[in-house]
């Protein structure tokens, strides 16, 4: 049977098992799998033969598996993981919120853009969207709720400000994405900076924007606080402060790569927790053992993506899917068009990771061809997956802060304010995608 229409046949089988919901992890090992045995055991114009198919490709699957988990660079995921789970339970994510909650108190749905300031926070700690959505979930909506702002506008301020954890460094999606595509995790990490921030001052406008159209949603609130109540609340949130600096700074001065960064800020977030007495033994097992399920989930979601991109390159289907196209003679805009509309579709149905580890052996070999750099397109591929984090009907964090916010903020009521902030996210897309500069600034100027 012709290689490349096994590796077809396998793309399609993927793509339908994920719509089904098949765990991810599961789908792309397993076809992949079976893919590679039917390659080389049914060679085109010979009979299919059992035992020429099996040892080839039980060694590719071992291979493929072993080089990936021992990976320098996959070693970052469970520290950045954990260190986000140590920090939660030591305040340090909290600190963030109230201290943005003093100074924004008079602001008018200054409780909803001080949950944005405080999501940021903690992606840029954690980096991990689901997660930022999980903890500040329980943290901010309740208190929104409290002082009377709407359901629709507390859900999805937190359910946007989750998604900050695909962009603001650390960010797993980026860890994943250049480990597939052999890029320099650091730059990434860099690149990321100038679009995160562009992001979150685009939901900041939409909140404000929104409150001054409709002022009921935030009904004002009757707190004042001194100067030195806002220098204290400050003070207090320099852990916060400390962790950025290491992960951030510590990369762009090149005093740490990204691995050596998530060391630091782990081993800094546990001993300030054990020091400050924030931390029980139980939070800190709860912490590692959260940490341990989440990595190997993770883990086996990219070996099987391992598995499946050495199926793409076997049967030769990237090359042909590149050919196709540019035998079309399509202009670099149009292409990106293509992109962009793919990963926004896809969006609509399947998870982030799942989303990217399918497509990256399709359209990077296909993006090199048109020469543009590998670094920006990573994030622009990361702010497309974003905007699936909150697109109907998977968007998993607005199941999320569903789940964790109590029956006044149910998943239609969300994803009714979410589509507010939708038109902003675009926005900030089209500049990324018209000015690289805004993403490669950054890392050019590393040292």
């Amino acid at each position: 049977m012709d290689p490349t229409t096994i590796g077809a046949i396998g793309f399609v089988v993927v793509l339908l098992l994920l719509v089904l919901r098949v765990p991810i992890g599961f789908a792309l090992a397993a076809v992949a799998t079976i893919c590679v045995f039917l390659v080389y055991a049914w060679r085109p114009g010979r009979a299919f033969n059992f035992d020429r198919g099996i040892n080839p490709t039980l060694s590719l699957v071992h291979s493929n598996a072993f080089d990936f988990l021992h990976s320098y660079s996959l070693s970052m995921v469970p520290m950045f993981i954990a260190a986000g789970h140590i920090a939660y339970h030591a305040r340090i994510t909290t600190d963030i919120y109230n201290a943005m909650r003093i100074w924004m108190a008079s602001v008018p749905g200054g409780l909803a853009i001080a949950s944005l300031f405080g999501c940021g926070g903690f992606s840029a700690i954690t980096g991990s969207s689901m997660a930022c959505a999980s903890s500040m979930g329980r943290i901010c909506v309740p208190e929104m709720l409290r002082w009377g702002y709407k359901p629709s506008l507390a859900g999805s301020t937190v359910a946007m400000g989750g998604t900050l954890g695909a962009l603001i460094p650390p960010s797993i999606l980026f860890v994943l994405y250049a480990l597939f595509t052999e890029q320099s995790v650091s730059r990434l990490f860099l690149a990321g900076i100038i679009p995160g921030l562009l992001s979150l001052a685009g939901y900041i406008i939409t909140v404000m924007i929104w409150v001054r159209m409709n002022p009921a949603v935030a009904p004002k609130v009757e707190m004042t606080f001194t100067g030195r109540e806002k220098l204290r609340a400050v003070l207090i949130a320099w852990p916060a402060a400390a962790l950025m600096t290491i992960i951030i700074g510590g990369i762009y001065g090149g005093i740490f790569t990204a691995t050596e960064a998530a060391a630091v800020s782990l081993g800094f977030a546990l001993t300030f927790g054990i020091v400050s007495r924030r931390l029980t033994w139980a939070a800190i097992i709860d912490s590692f053992v959260i940490t341990a399920k989440s990595s190997a989930a993770l883990f086996f979601i990219a070996v099987g993506a391992k598995i499946f991109v050495s199926l793409v390159s076997l049967t030769g289907v990237t090359q042909a899917f590149v050919d196709l196209i540019q035998s079309s003679n399509l202009a670099q805009w149009q292409v990106l068009t293509c992109i962009v509309l793919l990963y926004l579709v896809l969006g609509v149905f399947l998870d982030p990771i799942g989303t990217m580890l399918l497509t990256l052996p399709f359209v990077i070999p296909l993006v090199e061809g048109y020469g543009l750099d590998l670094v920006w397109f990573g994030v622009i591929v990361v702010k497309l997956l974003e905007i699936g984090l909150v697109t109907p009907p998977m968007g998993l964090n607005v199941f999320v802060v569903a789940s964790v916010a109590g029956k006044e903020v149910d998943a239609t009521t969300t994803f009714k304010g979410v589509a507010r902030f939708l038109t902003g996210d675009l926005v900030v897309l089209a500049l990324l995608v018209a000015f690289p500069i805004l993403s490669l600034f950054v890392p050019n100027s590393m040292n």
